[in-house]
């Protein structure tokens, strides 16, 4: 994804701009037509062409995630926690390193049914309340080429009042 990171770093400040001006929406209308591309976008995204998300961005882990995968291993919680996690700065469970130790070489995930809820909702585009998360959204940007699509149609439809 280098041509992903480097096009989104080309317009950064662009759509740093453009974010911003996106608060001044009606959050309901916002999220309405950032839904609307969600799912024009993943109508013909495969994930699994690029899966840079799990090959970048580390989930945080939360007490049910470490629980369901544990189980699901069939290993204790605290095993789980010593050979996958580690306590990030803000002292949340994160994967030890990324790729993800359950992203094969085909981009599957091996847990997939299991996987933690950051990974099921990622990259949140499809959640309610679109501009509380817009700064999420503009780091997706980078990471995912649907959001960085999304981001582009968004602002080829949508011109913000100024």
């Amino acid at each position: 994804m280098p041509i992903l990171k480097e096009q989104a770093k080309q317009k950064r400040k662009e759509n740093q701009k453009f974010f911003k001006k996106l608060k001044s929406l009606n959050p309901k209308e916002l999220d309405k037509k950032v839904h609307a591309l969600h799912d024009e976008v993943f109508a013909c995204t495969d994930c699994l062409e690029c899966a840079n998300c799990c090959k970048t961005t580390g989930p945080l882990l939360t007490p049910k995630d470490i629980g369901r995968l544990s189980k699901h291993l069939r290993i204790k919680a605290s095993e789980f926690e010593e050979t996958y996690t580690r306590i990030d700065e803000d002292r949340d469970f994160v994967f030890k390193n990324m790729p993800c130790p359950f992203l094969g070489e085909d981009n599957y995930c091996s847990v997939y049914d299991h996987r933690p809820k950051a990974c099921r909702e990622y990259p949140h585009t499809d959640r309610i309340k679109q501009n509380q998360i817009l700064e999420i959204t503009l780091k997706n940007n980078s990471i995912c080429p649907a959001v960085y699509e999304i981001t582009e149609r968004l602002k080829a439809g949508l011109q913000p009042k100024k």
